[in-house]
């Protein structure tokens, strides 16, 4: 389903109630709980001319996913991730993070979504030379759920970019993964990168 998105003040009434459920604090034995397990390079979307290449599992919220996921407004989780580079144009990133409580990581993970949600919006609000849209491609049935999001931009300049971008929990845990290249949808393996959010999503605990 293709959807162009629009703005909408009930998004800001939806974003400060999930706010306030996130407040709870995130530190302590949660924290110290054993660390989340990463995808590995061989478990994403193949790249039909170039291997993948996995870099280090890594303290700290990754730069990747900025332009649509951000820690502003929740709590300052221990958030780690892991990115993934190929020779050419295509990249990915994972983020993990454990909250204190399974109904914190449900919060979390819908925060992020609505988050995903609505970036077309926020894109084409900040940037007015860049068109934006959003696809979403359902929910995954897999521990908790998950559910896969496209977003595509073109720049006036002609700059086209695809992204996908999911995000899953397990129990206490939450995990967002998104997968980038130039292009459009027509370039984006929306099978594969399910196949790699559902493993993502049960290699947590």
């Amino acid at each position: 389903m293709s959807v162009r998105i629009r703005t909408s003040a009930a998004l800001t009434v939806a974003a400060l109630a999930v706010a306030t459920v996130l407040t709870a604090p995130a530190a302590g034995a949660a924290q110290r709980a054993a660390a989340p397990k990463f995808l590995s390079a061989s478990q994403l979307p193949p790249h039909p001319t170039s291997s993948w290449t996995a870099g280090p599992v890594t303290e700290g919220f990754p730069e990747a996913l900025g332009l649509c996921v951000s820690t502003e407004g929740i709590p300052s989780y221990d958030y780690r991730h892991r990115e993934f580079r190929t020779d050419l144009d295509t990249s990915a990133v994972q983020l993990t993070v454990v909250a204190g409580t399974a109904a914190q990581a449900k919060a979390l993970a819908k925060h992020y979504d609505d988050l995903i949600r609505t970036c077309a919006e926020r894109v084409e609000k900040s940037s007015p030379d860049i068109e934006a849209e959003g696809r979403d491609y359902g929910k995954l049935p897999v521990e908790e759920g998950a559910r896969v999001r496209g977003l595509h931009t073109e720049t006036s300049g002609g700059a086209s970019d695809v992204a996908l971008l999911s995000v899953g929990q397990d129990d206490r845990t939450v995990t967002v993964v998104k997968w980038g290249q130039l292009g459009d949808f027509g370039n984006a393996p929306v099978a594969a990168f399910k196949k790699t959010t559902s493993t993502a999503v049960a290699k947590l605990y």
